[in-house]
């Protein structure tokens, strides 16, 4: 296999993680709180190729060697936690976050976090006297106090700009009932986007060094969802990109295959 049929190739495989990655993003253009994952291409192994001897003429100020590529890969794929436009609904259980930060839930006994504030007050367990506040997937909104958000039934909730949750009873009168824990993101590469639209710490990174509980500035919307931060027009260009790079190690690749074919049938 010769080296431009190997670049071909490699290019061809990560352009198509790349055109995956992209219509990932376009699907969940009007998902809530969505955030659009963003992949960098960067050269795969090079080196440098020596020209003859007949080359190296005496006063030539330049490396007689060349530099020889083996395709391109897709590096690490980052989420972009841009703010999204926030929409007002009207729902009590509709929660958006105005700056840098996430809401911590409870995933499958884990610890994660996400954006999606479209919140619903559910029975869970086997706790009959309190309503608790629950992601659409069915899992509980963390507080601060480590335990999860909950109301007593046949009350209203109300949300302030700090998270603080309130319980409105029939008489009018509130009572403090929690506070949304919220985490600031430090290091967005050290997250990971799962099923659900949820962030995972990545494999091998430490909480510590991605989120933090300190200095969180953003505000709390009740009544409102964040849309998407897709932006369409970027994606589709991005998509012409990766295509019409597609086409042309397609096009590569046809042309080495041939080449090998011709040398192949050469008789001597």
């Amino acid at each position: 296999m010769n080296n431009s049929m190997i670049s071909a190739s490699v290019t061809l495989n990560n352009l198509q993680r790349k055109l995956d990655l992209i219509s990932d993003n376009i699907a969940n253009a009007d998902t809530v709180g969505y955030k659009a994952k963003q992949g960098s291409f960067e050269d795969t192994l090079t080196r440098v190729q020596q020209q003859d001897k007949a080359f190296q003429l005496g006063g030539r100020r330049t490396d007689a060697g060349f530099n020889m590529g083996f395709g391109a890969r897709m590096g690490e794929v980052t989420v972009d936690l841009t703010q999204g436009p926030l929409k007002e609904t009207g729902s009590d259980s509709d929660i958006a976050i105005e700056g840098n930060a996430l809401f911590e839930i409870q995933a499958n006994g884990q610890k994660a976090w996400t954006r999606e504030g479209g919140f619903q007050l559910a029975p869970y367990g086997a706790d009959a006297r309190n309503m608790y506040l629950l992601t659409n997937q069915g899992h509980p909104v963390m507080g601060t106090n480590g335990q999860p958000i909950r109301i007593p039934v046949n009350t209203k909730m109300q949300v302030d700009s700090d998270g603080r949750v309130y319980a409105q009873g029939i008489n009018g009168k509130s009572t403090l009932a929690g506070q949304l824990s919220l985490a600031r993101v430090q290091h967005s590469e050290g997250l990971t986007q799962v099923d659900g639209n949820v962030f995972q710490l990545a494999a091998g990174a430490n909480e510590a060094d991605v989120l933090t509980n300190r200095g969180v500035t953003a505000q709390v919307r009740q009544r409102y969802l964040e849309q998407s931060n897709v932006d369409m027009t970027s994606q589709m260009t991005d998509m012409l990109q990766a295509q019409r790079a597609y086409q042309l190690a397609a096009k590569a690749l046809t042309s080495s295959d041939t080449m090998a074919g011709i040398a192949n049938s050469i008789r001597q």
